[in-house]
């Protein structure tokens, strides 16, 4: 009787109570029994254990990557946003590499301001080269009608082409005034070799600030010394800075002696805070990037006084969008002003022409004190392929990496005729690899680079 009350609340091993047929034999029940149905299934369990450990792993795997993701995704989020505002100015361009309808509209637009700034010239000037702009601009009016109805596929043609009239036009405003004939070495064409450093200096901040921009005053009229040879550190993650030093004549450059320091801005954050290595010091105010911004700021050391003007173009490149690049890019150096014998410059890069090299000339009138923008030209050269440019007799020439110790000049466009000359190979030697920046003084006909906390000078033969 016990052992059939035991085998009653018998499980096998799927769950399920186990019957036992049994019979009576000398008042005792007999039956068989077999165990094997009922012992604990070992083998599944360990499977079922193995594959709960395995669950687990996986699992944990998964909330790791989860965890990693949700971190990351804010960071892919903004690089969305920031890929698609890039790629805004592009979506004129379809499957085939057409234009839409609007940016036809557009080009019309930039041909009839073209029509008649070409107009305003030629009845100033009436001469042969505005006859033929204004014939020019009349067959790509044709052109540009007959796009309208039928054809597209030579729509960049035509762009190319209105670049280049709009450079002529730009010339064209200048030449009757400067670039040619006010100054001797302006007529000798273009740079033909550079000196060795003729000054090798460290920067009296010291190795560690490797980026910046130095020199000595480029205004050529300018007969007061008070502010002679100058430095300006970008002492915040090398690219923002607020203080400018002067020194009074070369030999107290040279010992670090005798300077005076101006502080052009309350903070490294202030509007008109520096962005990048871009200053020039012209007459008796610093010009440079006003902090993240496509403006050119005017410091003056007389009056404290800052005023800034907003760079013409579609989409200017600021805040390390377009800086110089070719072998390391120089962070945050989008906008450079330069100074030479006609003036003052700004060189930059804009989503409007493709990240191509923009020239954008600078005049401060001193009865309004207002720094305007008198005339732009586009260039054809991709300016993160360029380690550095600077203006020379209203040349612009650009610069890239060789090695370690040596520049190379490759490329020169002149504002006075809207030509592009990129046969040029002319070495400029350095004592340190990154080149924060490089302008050229008229003074003197000397080229300034910062060179790594070095302050470097050379001699420029036409």
């Amino acid at each position: 009787m016990v052992l059939l009350i035991l085998l009653l609340f018998t499980v096998t091993s799927d769950g399920q109570a186990q019957r036992v047929l049994g019979l009576k034999k000398n008042d005792s029940c007999v039956c068989e029994v077999n165990s094997t149905v009922w012992s604990f299934p070992v083998v599944k369990y360990e499977t079922v254990l193995q594959q709960v450990h395995t669950c687990e792993g996986s699992l944990n795997s998964l909330a790791e990557q989860l965890k990693i993701s949700s971190q990351r995704l804010p960071q892919i989020q903004a690089q969305v946003t920031s890929l698609t505002a890039r790629l805004g100015p592009y979506k004129y361009l379809h499957n085939q590499g057409l234009y839409s309808a609007l940016f036809l509209r557009l080009l019309g637009q930039q041909l009839s301001q073209l029509e008649t700034d070409v107009g305003v010239v030629h009845s100033q000037l009436n001469n042969a080269q505005t006859k033929k702009l204004s014939k020019e601009v009349v067959k790509l009016r044709t052109h540009v009608d007959r796009l309208e109805t039928a054809d597209l596929v030579n729509m960049k043609a035509v762009k190319e082409k209105l670049r280049y009239l709009k450079n002529n036009v730009e010339s064209c405003k200048s030449i009757p005034k400067d670039f040619r004939g006010q100054d001797r070495y302006c007529l000798k064409g273009l740079i033909t070799n550079i000196s060795d450093p003729v000054t090798t200096k460290l920067s009296p901040y010291g190795k560690s600030y490797i980026s910046g921009s130095w020199g000595k005053q480029a205004q050529m009229e300018n007969e007061d010394q008070k502010y002679s040879y100058w430095v300006q550190p970008l002492a915040n993650s090398h690219i923002w800075g607020n203080i400018l030093r002067v020194y009074q004549n070369y030999e107290d450059f040279m010992a670090s002696t005798n300077h005076r320091d101006f502080t052009f801005a309350s903070s490294y954050s202030h509007p008109n805070a520096i962005e990048g290595p871009s200053a020039v010091l012209y007459g008796k105010a610093l010009y440079y990037n006003c902090f993240r911004s496509a403006d050119v700021c005017r410091y003056d050391l007389e009056t404290n006084e800052v005023k800034r003007v907003t760079l013409p173009g579609t989409g200017v490149g600021f805040n390390n969008k377009f800086p110089y690049c070719y072998y390391d890019c120089r962070l945050n150096s989008d906008i450079d002003v330069e100074a030479d014998e006609t003036g003052l410059w700004a060189l930059y890069a804009t989503l409007g022409n493709h990240g191509n090299l923009v020239i954008s000339r600078l005049v401060w009138d001193g009865e309004t004190k207002i720094l305007n923008v008198t005339q732009t030209w586009e260039t054809r050269l991709f300016k993160k392929a360029v380690s550095n440019a600077f203006m020379v007799c209203g040349v612009m020439y650009a610069t890239r990496y060789v090695s370690e110790y040596r520049e190379e000049v490759f490329y020169a466009f002149d504002t006075a005729t809207g030509k592009e000359d990129n046969s040029l190979a002319i070495p400029l030697e350095k004592v340190a690899k990154g080149m924060a920046s490089l302008s050229y003084n008229p003074t003197n006909k000397q080229i300034y680079m910062y060179n790594d906390g070095y302050l470097l000078a050379y001699q420029a033969y036409f």
